[in-house]
């Protein structure tokens, strides 16, 4: 089912949790940014209901260390840490050739990983950073494991956004945003395109007859290491007001991961469903489906940016064209 904005009703109010995960043995999941927050959360729960979890993680010593945690917690699950630097497409490409002999076979890639409002850098093939990291890397690294998608049956890919999605544009005439940067709008831009790319994979898959399941989610207000890391950038004053508002506000990452582990897991996720929390304004909360901006559904800005991400990255998921 192609996405259409008039199709995204609300789910019924359920409180779900993490407790009615379905069982997932048998099942291979590839989860991005596993080794804190989020991801970290979402990690522990497809192992602790069966699946078996590949942590995909920049810095390999913070990856044993939640790995270490995840076995504790657990008991034996099957899961195992594998590099994947998401800044660098020569590493996406290694971290695919793995996958692609040691799990020839993928039944979910929870896209994950991300940065936040970080001072204007570039990765290793010169994309500014939240842009590479967050859409980009992401991007190229769906592509390069589709065959491992495709070789499974109802195959799904949950890609994280945010709510500040709404702050963003695609900026074709200055994507790397060379001549004008502010951290919050490029965030918002990578925060679009994550949408953008969700929804036209979708549409693409739908095309090409492939029923693959391709979902966003977004974690509201949580409590996470990218919240501590872009407030500390800031004065001293927006600092302090950033801590009581986290305090007050913020919900535990383990609840923000829920939006991602309910599209990753539940039989009545859509192709095209934007899942978040349900209260506050979607900052905290139960899984829900919600709508995202306009722009986020617009198939000609969805089809132009999917061309730069081809001729940028030069992945361009030959699977979806047989």
């Amino acid at each position: 089912m192609s996405p259409a904005r008039g199709m995204m009703a609300a789910m019924p109010s359920s409180r779900w949790t993490a407790d009615s995960i379905p069982d997932l043995s048998g099942q291979t999941t590839v989860v991005t940014g596993a080794n804190s927050g989020l991801g970290f959360h979402a990690a522990l729960e497809l192992a602790r209901y069966g699946a078996t979890v590949v942590m995909a993680c920049r810095d390999l010593r913070r990856g044993e260390a939640a790995l270490s945690r995840i076995k504790k917690e657990v008991g034996r699950p099957a899961v195992e840490l594998r590099r994947l630097d998401l800044a660098d497409l020569t590493s996406v490409r290694a971290f695919s050739v793995e996958m692609r002999t040691a799990h020839p076979q993928i039944h979910l890639l929870v896209n994950n990983a991300g940065v936040m409002a970080i001072p204007r850098g570039e990765t290793a093939d010169g994309f500014e950073l939240q842009l590479g990291i967050n859409h980009l890397g992401h991007f190229a690294l769906t592509g390069l494991l589709l065959p491992c998608l495709a070789a499974t049956p109802d195959p799904r890919v949950v890609t994280v956004s945010s709510q500040l999605h709404t702050l963003g544009a695609i900026e074709f005439d200055d994507l790397m945003s060379e001549r004008r940067y502010g951290p919050w709008r490029a965030y918002g831009q990578s925060k679009l395109a994550n949408l953008l790319f969700t929804f036209e994979l979708q549409r693409r898959a739908d095309r090409a007859g492939m029923t693959l399941l391709s979902a966003a989610s977004h974690p509201g207000y949580a409590a996470t290491n990218l919240q501590v890391a872009a407030a500390a950038r800031q004065s001293t004053w927006i600092r302090q007001a950033s801590a009581t508002f986290t305090r007050v506000v913020a919900q535990p990452a383990a609840q923000g991961a829920l939006p991602s582990l309910y599209a990753a897991t539940m039989p009545d996720v859509r192709g095209g469903d934007f899942i978040g929390p349900d209260s506050f304004g979607g900052a905290r909360g139960f899984p829900t489906r919600v709508k995202a901006a306009a722009k986020a559904y617009d198939p000609i800005t969805a089809a132009d940016l999917w061309e730069h991400s081809v001729d940028l990255t030069g992945v361009d998921f030959d699977a979806l064209d047989n």
